[in-house]
């Protein structure tokens, strides 16, 4: 057994220590026996730190692609903190194995925390995706589409959970989600048709386009925001005026929705507009506009990088 690995186990129990962000390496792709010592030490560390620690192993994770810290989040998916188990989901949520299912489900339909059931949505969103593309067994498919149908239908869940549910079942190109979608749409909760916008631009269905150009000019900065991101996951090229304009929208976040789409769309005038950006006072914008201008850059040559 790594002396090591024990050495800042305990360092991590120590909450006197500072978490040193770069020192969680040593928790990556642990052995069989590494874990069954991580397991021992888990429990006893203090439920801010394991917050701390399982937030920052997924930012870690996000930014370096060789970092494996997948066996300690699906131990986290039964943690005692609600979130650290979303936490736990959020890291696991472009994992492919289907022994994540069922915990996925179990967590979607029986957490007590509504956070958690969220995230559980989110993550079979994954799963969604590969059942439309027949990546999935029948009977996997099934039990995603079903639990996703349960969540959305339950009428006392919280609506974040549902628009989550919502917005994952939207992979699967299906009749029964396009009237979910429309149910969600003709909602009187903001929220619910805010999420309807983002399932709308999930389903590669352009049919839902009138809708989300007229939402683009909504008075409600969410459903602007939602319908912009939609617009750019369909590629919608008759937005890119309307996205320029969005671009000078009164709320900051719709302003970045907008030219992050545009830089999704691309084309030339989505490109002059994006160029203009990069001169802005606003480091918000000029930052956004010069990430959006590289989207652009890779969906033009994905092999120039």
């Amino acid at each position: 057994m790594s002396s090591s690995l024990e050495s800042y186990l305990k360092d991590l129990r120590d909450t006197e220590k500072p978490l040193v962000v770069s020192k969680l390496v040593n928790l990556s792709d642990l052995s069989r026996e590494e874990m069954q010592t991580f397991v021992g030490a888990w429990a006893a560390i203090d439920v801010a730190r394991r917050r701390q620690i399982v937030g920052m192993m997924v930012e870690l994770a996000e930014d370096n692609f060789e970092l494996d810290y997948d066996e300690i989040f699906r131990l986290c998916l039964g943690d005692g903190d609600g979130e650290v188990r979303a936490k736990a989901i959020e890291g696991l949520s472009e994992c492919e194995e289907r022994s994540l299912l069922d915990p996925l489900i179990g967590l979607l339909l029986g957490d007590l925390d509504g956070s958690v059931r969220a995230a559980a949505a989110v993550a079979l969103g994954t799963f969604a995706m590969l059942a439309e593309f027949g990546e999935l067994p029948a009977h996997d498919a099934d039990k995603v589409e079903k639990a996703l149908l349960t969540a959305f239908n339950n009428k006392k869940e919280q609506i974040d959970v549902r628009c989550r549910a919502l917005e994952a079942i939207s992979m699967l190109s299906k009749p029964q989600v396009e009237d979910m979608i429309r149910q969600a749409y003709q909602s009187d909760d903001l929220e619910f048709r805010a999420g309807a916008l983002c399932a709308m631009g999930r389903t590669c269905n352009s049919d839902w386009l009138s809708i989300l150009f007229q939402e683009l000019s909504s008075p409600y900065p969410q459903l602007r925001f939602e319908a912009a991101r939609a617009c750019a996951e369909l590629e919608a090229e008759k937005a890119v005026p309307r996205l320029i304009e969005l671009i000078h929208d009164s709320d900051a976040q719709v302003q970045i929705s907008a030219i992050e789409a545009l830089g999704r769309i691309g084309g030339r005038e989505a490109k002059q507009a994006l160029q203009e950006c990069l001169d802005s006072a606003d480091d918000a914008i000029s930052e956004a506009a010069e990430g959006a201008l590289d989207e652009m850059k890779f969906w033009e040559d994905p092999f120039a990088i």
